[in-house]
């Protein structure tokens, strides 16, 4: 098969829905041996392998498996996610644990059992998800902020130690995506119009380009990072989010 990524293998983590599902799609239709990571089970045309990933030692045991059958992996993609709301004195001990091992714990899991690998190869490229919230503060989303924060700056270091072995690490911050993680900011007749035109109830600017971003929109930047085209962007943050944080 042609394409960017043929004969690459790919690993996909939150593949299945959303921003995930869309970029291991589109890995695939490229030409990579895509493998999709997620703790749901469903139909997709690419081989999903169904683990808790804020569970290190399952992590840890899947990945030796996967080394077992190959021991080589050329792209690692972090997509998973999850969206906690609440201010920071109502969220439960439970919703922000689980806010940070999502977000920032899961890829950190994934990001450790497979640094060996791209170090040793001296080649490899990882592109984690992170958010427009991780440059700008939220009401109401004060574990999300944090956690893709953190996901953030720990990618930065990640890119660091890896520098030296030609292997390269970045990020791609979504703004505003249709996709069901979405879906409760968008409730009612006007949901979508107000949030593009901006809540200023909750200092949210809205977004210039008056629309809300499509998996692929996402996709697409994902794959030029992860492609031989961006071989000498490392330690990067590209904001997908119709301008909405206004270049922050």
């Amino acid at each position: 098969m042609s394409g960017r990524f043929a004969g690459q293998r790919a690993l996909v983590a939150g593949a299945a829905g959303g921003i995930g599902r869309r970029v291991a799609e589109r890995l695939q239709a490229e030409g990579a041996d895509v493998i999709g990571l997620d703790q749901q089970r469903i139909e997709v045309d690419f081989p999903l392998r169904q683990v808790d990933l804020t569970d290190a030692a399952a992590v840890q045991t899947l990945c030796a498996e996967l080394r077992q059958q190959q021991p080589s992996l050329d792209v690692l993609i972090n997509a998973a996610g999850s969206l906690q709301q609440g201010r920071s004195d109502d969220i439960s001990a439970q919703q922000w644990q689980h806010c940070l091992a999502v977000n920032a714990s899961a890829p950190f899991y994934l990001m450790q059992q497979w640094t060996p690998v791209f170090r040793q190869q001296r080649r490899g490229v990882i592109v984690n998800l992170a958010s427009n919230a991780a440059h700008v503060p939220r009401l109401g989303m004060a574990a999300y902020c944090a956690a893709k924060a953190a996901l953030a700056h720990l990618s930065r270091c990640v890119a660091l130690e890896l520098a030296p072995f030609g292997v390269r690490c970045n990020l791609v911050s979504p703004g505003s995506t249709r996709t069901l993680m979405l879906a409760p900011l968008l409730a009612g007749d006007d949901g979508e119009a107000r949030l593009i035109a901006g809540l200023p109830e909750q200092f949210k600017l809205g977004i210039p380009l008056g629309r809300i971003a499509e998996p692929d929109d996402i996709a697409e930047v994902v794959l030029f990072l992860a492609s031989p085209a961006a071989r000498h962007l490392t330690l990067q943050d590209i904001v997908v989010d119709g301008g909405a944080t206004l270049g922050a």
